[in-house]
């Protein structure tokens, strides 16, 4: 077997390196495990696979941050520990942004910058689920970032779940009611568009998320990490619809997670924000007076979440941060043609998935195409999701299955775009077809 053409990789090979890694099942392993696997096969047969394991960002950092960042290292500001509540300049680029791109309203104070959107997640948690001491629970509307689970289970909390597949537009007002009713829900949680799925919920869908927000008194926290991205629409232009859909538009009760990590690609910054609210950043809690040093749920969240884990967000970072804000309010740079080349890659990975024999997974929003973006979820007639993944690997393309996600989706894998550039598609192309051909 040439080194240079390994496929199909022996699969005796492969379950050895699962073995010395501790990966028992490919459905259910880690992303980093998967990461390990395909580094090590790799390099020990000279070839470079088609990564779309990692939902982690393919372009390069615009210059407007970095050099903002390395202005104010220059400064001295690495130096001075940043102020908890963040930058001044930031909140204000923040609170502009809100304004421009969503259409409303948040002051400044709402606005705190966080170590990436993980953070804001967490400190959420830690804060939203411990206001009312009958109202210990998230909801999590699936398919979602497995690492959410693991922030409430580590916090000693409890959650339910369940799988939007079969409960889009109306459907999806008895389903979460069926929770809601029992009392116990203290917060929803969703990306959108979605991680792993693609999906953006409608109008219709945000609507009825917030009037149940605001009847039974749930937080909802709405990821916001893939912001812009459902490239059907260009929510692009500073104050002119049409804007970024969100429940803030029905419901008072909202925490927004922000991100830089794929709207600017400044990942490796760990620099994200919360959005809270007017109404909840001041209103008080009884159950908080009880934890925190402040039954306020923004003083609680500043104060005791945030100061207790970070003491702030990184202060260089920050000042990047803001200058890419400030940039896109003043309409001097367009994210959203910047990030646009995902979903040219999408149309044409999707393409190629569905010539050789693949189906698409979560392929509607209501009666619309799921947007072509940052990931798509494909499977094969007759295979689970693991057992594609297993073979895909001997064929030199990585994924993620669908059950690490919440989803009942079991045949599934998440496909993303973000490492296959326009002059690998050739070579997916040819590994598609080796494998389609394997199959009879």
């Amino acid at each position: 077997m040439s080194k240079k053409n390994p496929f199909p990789i022996n699969k005796e090979v492969i379950l050895q390196l699962r073995e010395e890694f501790g990966i028992n099942s490919l459905a259910y392993c880690t992303i980093r495990q998967i990461v390990q696997l395909v580094n090590s096969l790799q390099e020990m047969f000279e070839v470079k696979f088609i990564r779309t394991e990692m939902g982690v960002p393919g372009l390069d950092a615009p210059d407007l941050g970095v050099n903002a960042e390395m202005d104010a290292l220059k400064r001295g500001v690495s130096s001075v520990y940043p102020p908890i509540e963040g930058v001044k300049a930031l909140k204000q680029e923040l609170s502009r942004f809100a304004k421009l791109f969503l259409d409303i309203n948040i002051d400044p104070a709402g606005c705190i910058p966080t170590v990436g959107s993980m953070q804001s997640s967490f400190i959420t948690f830690m804060v939203a689920n411990r206001r009312d001491p009958e109202k210990d629970t998230t909801l999590f509307i699936d398919p979602g970032f497995p690492v959410h689970k693991r922030q409430v289970v580590l916090q000693g909390m409890k959650y339910e779940s369940f799988d939007i597949y079969n409960y889009r537009g109306e459907k999806l007002r008895d389903k979460l009611e069926s929770y809601l009713k029992e009392g116990h829900i203290s917060t929803f949680l969703y990306s959108n568009p979605n991680n792993p799925a693609w999906i953006c919920f409608t109008d219709k869908e945000l609507r009825i998320i917030g009037e149940l927000a605001n009847k039974y008194d749930v937080i909802v926290m709405e990821d916001l990490a893939y912001f812009g991205m459902d490239f059907r629409e260009n929510y692009g232009v500073p104050g002119e619809p049409p804007y970024q859909p969100t429940v803030a538009k029905y419901t008072d009760n909202y925490v927004l997670l922000f991100s830089s990590s794929k709207i600017f690609s400044y990942a490796g910054q760990r620099i994200g924000s919360l959005l809270i609210s007017d109404k909840l950043f001041s209103r008080p809690f009884d159950g908080l007076a009880k934890v925190f040093n402040s039954g306020r749920f923004g003083i609680a969240i500043l104060q005791d979440a945030l100061y207790s884990t970070t003491a702030g967000a990184p202060h260089s970072p920050q000042y990047g941060f803001a200058a890419l804000l400030k940039a896109v309010n003043d309409g001097r740079f367009d994210f959203v043609s910047y990030v646009s080349e995902y979903g040219e890659r999408a149309v044409i990975m999707k393409k190629l998935f569905v010539e050789n024999g693949f189906k698409l997974v979560y392929e509607k929003d209501e009666e619309r195409d799921v947007a072509d973006g940052f990931y798509f979820t494909v499977c094969y007639p007759g295979m689970t999701g693991e057992e594609l993944l297993s073979e895909l690997i001997r064929y030199g393309i990585s994924a993620i299955t669908l059950d690490t996600t919440g989803s009942s989706r079991t045949e599934g894998l998440r496909i993303c775009v973000s490492h296959t550039g326009k002059d690998r598609m050739n070579e997916l192309e040819e590994r598609l077809k080796l494998f389609a051909r394997s199959r009879g």
